[in-house]
């Protein structure tokens, strides 16, 4: 059913697929300017011939009717008059000096009348390492804010909070090939690898048969992968912090913990084993749901057979408990001895192509590139020396900025008068989509730089048409720390501009309405290349000092940190030492997600993706072949409920939460428990999920609470 456009190309272009963070390499096939297929790439670092659905077949949104080809800004804009009071007007096609001096205008009135922290900035995921650089650089050092932040907030924040408290670093510590080539376990939590990560899920699939690598897999659904496992621990939702500490309960009584490399690299020890023996097998099935039995056998295979890798996703991400269920997965691993070997290791995977790029670079309200925080005061100097202008500064603060979904509040409070978003749709993935509504229609000043009129385009002021990663040059770090090139491959349709030639655009005319001039090393915004941005990053993020475009291609392999043009890079971090010298034990409690089921909401709600889409969906809705194999949202529901609501498998539900409801089609499958429904966030309006989910926060990474929440599901009609 996919749609395959025959013969022969003019051009192939080797790049990264634009999707998940596995950052798998093929070949662009263009004929006549534009892409007629993907084809793989026996030479490709990290999948070799392997691709799944979307990278092979979704790229005709490129070419999409859709694409924004020209800037569009408000009608009052252009006249003067006060924004209409329904709602923002009609939208104007404007010039490309005409749309950045209405931007640039702007964002200089709202810091004179109300300071620069009334300004937000908001990166993106799907975009370039080097543009994400110039967005938080110009966040920082020209609007003078750490009001900088994305999608990661939503996605692996507690992963990035968690794996720094432990070890000093917070990104996945070893690479996907010696996993699957070396590991002798694997431990699968809060990740449907095959769905969400397919070709590193068919590569896991195949160490279990070719290698027999004991596979455990800990998720509330039965996902695929759990086919390929020794053992399926099916824990009920939001209790992963008692099941972990379980199962670390019984390593120890057993004997089975690491004491040599406990005593040797890590510290916290006595407090850790205090919390741990509180947690004996009873009290555990008890929360959990899962038996005795299942409990000692899972814990049995993961401590005896050696190297053993734990990988996650979301699953354990995206709860107010998100930040304790990363450290209890390090804990874990430091109990084990599985850190810094091959084969090991703490292994979180990355969602969207870059989002280990726009971490690394400084879309971060707490840090600078290279995850150097704004709380130090050398570091602050050596930015400010950095991008330094001639009337003194740049000022960004001493603290930590706000996050995303602080941004959408303090706007529908007015406290934010002006936000500035790259390529991200808050519309469609932030939390309780009602309330993000209310905020968006009562904000002042929206920018949204974007290659499609997006659900939030609806709420925007000015219209920016960037272009996609097939029209642009630059690089991806994905999910193992590897960095990559990707290559114009078309031209963009219309006026449509690189996203970083915008953001340096709307830059300079800032400072020269305020009449600074940059003096520092890094401080102008005068590039001509993607690479020449790199060039100015590897001067001040020590842990990029060593990329450059020229390397990558030469075809070397480089996963960060590179210290130097003499450095190959470090495929597995904490190799005799953790980056904070000590890993640190946390004693981590079993605490309820924020709202339970009860009687009036009496089913659990989880939350996640299907493999034909992408998050919001706005590239795979516009790619024909994926849009007719799943065209509408779907809605897991048990066999069990499915009686009781009185549903034949193909009725349409009603999914009330306390914020909002959701309609979509119902499937009745056995992947889900009795109590629990599953749906997801690719489809706008009332198919979205996003209706129902919580915006509840961990109180240290302030991430969202997607996984769990209570809703009631009755029939609708069709």
């Amino acid at each position: 059913r996919m749609s395959i456009v025959l013969g022969k190309a003019d051009e192939l272009v080797t790049t990264i697929c634009p999707y998940c963070g596995v950052g798998c390499q093929f070949d662009l096939n263009i004929k006549e300017g534009k892409i007629i297929r993907v084809t793989s790439n026996s030479e490709a670092p990290v999948n070799g011939m392997h691709l799944c659905v979307k990278g092979r077949y979704g790229y005709d949104f490129v070419h999409h009717e859709d694409r924004l080809t020209k800037p569009l800004v408000r009608e009052y804009l252009l006249n003067g008059s006060p924004r209409p009071s329904d709602g923002r007007g009609d939208w104007v096609e404007a010039d490309w000096d005409t749309a950045i001096n209405i931007v640039a205008n702007k964002f200089v009135q709202v810091k004179r009348e109300s300071g620069s922290n009334a300004i937000g900035i908001l990166s993106s995921a799907k975009c370039t390492n080097e543009e994400n650089y110039l967005m938080q650089k110009f966040s920082r050092q020209v609007i003078g804010t750490n009001n900088v932040d994305h999608c990661a907030r939503l996605c692996h924040s507690s992963t990035v909070a968690g794996l720094a408290m432990c070890f000093g670093s917070g990104a996945m510590s070893n690479t996907m090939q010696d996993i699957v080539e070396q590991a002798e376990a694997i431990l699968i939590i809060g990740s449907n690898t095959t769905e969400q990560h397919p070709v590193f899920g068919t590569k896991i699939r195949q160490a279990v048969l070719n290698r027999k690598v004991k596979l455990v897999v800990a998720d509330p659904r039965a996902i695929d992968i759990c086919e390929f496992a020794e053992l399926h621990l099916q824990q009920k939702l939001g209790t992963d912090v008692a099941l972990l500490n379980g199962l670390m309960h019984i390593i120890l009584a057993n004997g089975n913990h690491d004491e040599a490399f406990i005593q040797e690299r890590t510290e916290g020890f006595d407090d850790f084993q205090k919390t741990i023996d509180k947690y004996n097998p009873e009290l555990v099935s008890q929360i959990t749901g899962i038996t005795v039995e299942s409990l000692y056998e899972a814990a049995d295979i993961l401590a005896t057979n050696k190297p053993m890798a734990v990988i996650w996703a979301m699953g354990i991400t995206q709860h107010t408990t998100g930040v304790m269920n990363v450290l209890s997965l390090g804990n874990l691993q430091m109990l084990l001895g599985n850190m810094g070997v091959p084969g090991g290791g703490v292994n979180p995977l990355r969602g969207q192509n870059n989002v280990q790029g726009a971490c690394d670079l400084g879309g971060l309200p707490n840090v600078f590139p290279g995850y150097q925080k704004v709380t130090d005061e050398s570091v602050r100097e050596k930015f400010k020396s950095a991008w330094a202008f001639d009337t003194g500064g740049p000022d960004f603060g001493e603290q930590p900025g706000i996050t995303v979904i602080e941004m959408i509040n303090k706007m529908g409070e007015g406290e934010l008068r002006a936000l500035y978003i790259l390529a991200e749709n808050p519309m469609m993935t932030d939390p309780d989509i009602n309330h993000v509504r209310e905020c968006m229609e009562n904000s002042e000043f929206v920018v949204l730089q974007e290659i499609f009129p997006s659900e939030t385009s609806h709420y925007a002021d000015v219209l920016l048409p960037g272009v996609s990663w097939a029209e642009k040059d630059g690089t991806f770090t994905n999910t193992e720390r590897r960095i990559q090139l990707i290559r114009s491959a078309v031209n963009p349709p219309g006026e449509a501009r690189p996203d970083w030639q915008i953001i340096a655009e709307i830059a300079r005319l800032v400072l020269q309405i305020e009449g600074r001039k940059p003096v520092g090393p890094q401080a102008g915004w005068d590039f001509i290349s993607a690479a020449e941005i790199q060039n100015e990053v590897n001067a001040i993020t020590p842990i990029y000092a060593g990329v450059t475009h020229e390397r990558l291609n030469k075809g070397e392999q480089l996963h960060w940190p590179v210290r130097g043009l003499d450095h190959d890079g470090t495929p597995i971090l904490h190799v005799g030492q953790f980056t904070r010298g000590n890993g640190k034990f946390h004693s981590c409690e079993h605490l309820d997600a924020e709202e339970l089921p009860d009687n009036e909401y009496p089913l659990y709600l989880t939350t996640g993706r299907v493999i034909y889409h992408w998050h919001g969906g706005e590239m795979t809705r516009r790619a024909k072949g994926l849009l007719e194999i799943y065209p509408e949202t779907l809605v897991e529901i048990s066999p069990e409920d499915a009686l009781k609501i009185g549903l034949n498998g193909k009725d349409m539900v009603r999914i009330t939460s306390r914020r909002g409801e959701m309609i979509a089609r119902a499937v009745v499958t056995d992947r889900v428990s009795e109590g629990v429904i599953f749906g997801n966030f690719h489809f706008p309006g009332e198919q979205n999920v996003n209706n129902l989910t919580i915006a509840a926060l961990d109180p240290i990474a302030k991430i969202p609470e997607y996984k769990v929440c209570a809703v009631k599901v009755e029939l609708a009609e069709e």
